[in-house]
């Protein structure tokens, strides 16, 4: 996962549509138009807009943000008993119904503090943050016995969740497979929630400014890389178990292509703040810098490639996008900066001449950024921008300063210089951060001697 290579080179109510209502397809997502027509036809009772709460709720505005995540999926309360009350023990059946209703009553906890973004202790978030993520991790071993192989027991229960990204406000599927993936998408979430909060400015009452320690940028690459196996795992073993039909109904929060970008956007980050403590280092060579930062470049790259087509008129979409386009801008400025610097050490007028035209590329992806970071913190909901630090703070001090003078120093030694040609090809480095390994558990020790009696 080489996360320090540059050292290396230097229970509650809730609704069963499946069967109890009478849906035509147990298995097929549910939106709200069609829950109701359910309601109206078989007369069952099931989540209206009052009753779950009202309409969806969009912040006004989110707080601090370095690092990016489309909100919170919630899930909605589930009856087990109503549903599986004849075909399981009453032991599975409230342990089922405990540890969900554990998990709905912290997210929903989580959720509802994004709506009041007032300025929490990163202790005090991260402690919530790793309370939500022990409930989710303990729930998922029990859920996995509503899919073990021979199980009958897959689509006896409606699983409905809201979504951030989706047009529809929420979503729901007679399949565990569903439930299954929403909770590894809430797993990845709650994990940039607390990269985010580490990487909050803090005081350390040592007389200086509050700042983010090298501690806290370092403990956020393993943060980044477990965020990414979650999803990287939802990639691999759980959505190749619904059917292509279903899987065409998933919410775009859970998308193929959603799913992969936010692994790679993990990634991403996690490279930037390898760069930030590669550029603290005395260490490291800038050779070692340009690497990670034409990596970074990649990472963003396939990100652009791998995001789907989001809703942009309300929600979390236009954000989305706007958070993407502006790392990828300057993850450019980073790798064009040390590219420039690299070429610069040459003695022929050919390498300075690349060094002039990377160092003014830099230059002007580093303005872009800025406007592009401006126009994300200001799109619904706002956001601000923490003290800059890392990779961004040092190309704020540094890009403007040296490619004006460098550029003005050859250009005085050399006459083709006067004219600034188009910057040279990045370096092509493969990619070397990848997700922690991170498997689908084994099932919990409750499903041992249990047989279904459906």
């Amino acid at each position: 996962m080489c996360r320090d290579r540059w050292e290396a080179e230097v229970v509650s109510g809730g609704f069963d549509l499946g069967g109890a209502c009478g849906l035509k397809n147990p298995g097929k997502a549910v939106r709200k138009d069609e829950q109701r027509q359910a309601v109206q036809t078989m007369g069952c009772g099931v989540s209206s807009q009052k009753d779950a709460g009202g309409p969806r709720k969009r912040p006004g505005s989110v707080g601090d943000v370095v690092v990016f995540l489309p909100g919170l999926r919630v899930p909605r309360t589930v009856d087990f008993a109503q549903a599986l009350g004849g075909c399981l023990d009453r032991s599975v059946v409230e342990r089922l119904s405990s540890l969900r209703a554990r998990v709905v009553e912290m997210a929903m906890q989580e959720s509802a503090a994004a709506l009041k973004p007032k300025r929490r202790t990163a202790a005090r978030h991260g402690s919530s943050t790793a309370n939500l993520l022990q409930a989710l991790e303990d729930y998922l071993p029990v859920l996995l016995g509503l899919v073990k192989e021979g199980s009958t027991l897959r689509n006896k229960v409606q699983f409905i969740w809201t979504n951030q990204e989706d047009k529809a406000e929420e979503t729901g599927m007679a399949d565990a497979w569903y439930e299954v993936l929403s909770v590894l998408h809430l797993m990845a979430m709650v994990c940039l929630l607390q990269a985010n909060s580490l990487l909050l400015p803090r005081s350390y009452n040592d007389g200086y400014a509050p700042r983010v320690s090298e501690e806290s940028r370092r403990a956020t690459v393993d943060v980044f890389l477990k965020a990414a196996g979650y999803l990287d795992c939802a990639i691999r073993q759980v959505l190749p178990q619904i059917p292509p039909e279903l899987r065409r109904q998933l919410p775009v929060d859970l998308a193929e292509g959603n799913l992969k970008a936010l692994s790679l956007q993990a990634l991403g980050q996690g490279v930037d703040m390898q760069l930030g403590l590669a550029i603290d280092s005395p260490k490291a060579t800038l050779a070692v810098k340009r690497r990670l930062a034409c990596e970074m470049v990649k990472y963003w790259h396939q990100v652009q490639e791998n995001i789907p087509e989001l809703p942009v008129s309300d929600g979390w979409g236009r954000k989305h996008l706007l958070f993407v386009k502006w790392k990828y801008v300057e993850a450019k400025a980073a790798a064009y900066y040390f590219h420039g610097l690299i070429l610069d050490e040459g003695n022929t007028e050919k390498s300075h001449g690349m060094a002039i035209a990377a160092l003014h590329a830099s230059e002007e992806f580093l303005k872009e950024s800025r406007r592009v970071s401006e126009a994300f913190h200001a799109t619904p909901p706002t956001s601000r921008s923490p003290t800059p630090f890392g990779t961004a703070k040092y190309l704020l001090d540094k890009v403007p300063k040296d490619a004006s003078s460098k550029v003005r120093i050859n250009q005085d030694l050399y006459t083709q210089a006067k004219v600034i040609g188009t910057p040279p090809p990045l370096p092509d480095f493969a990619l070397a951060l990848t997700p922690d390994d991170y498997d689908l558990p084994p099932l919990d020790p409750v499903w041992s001697k249990e047989d279904n009696h459906c």
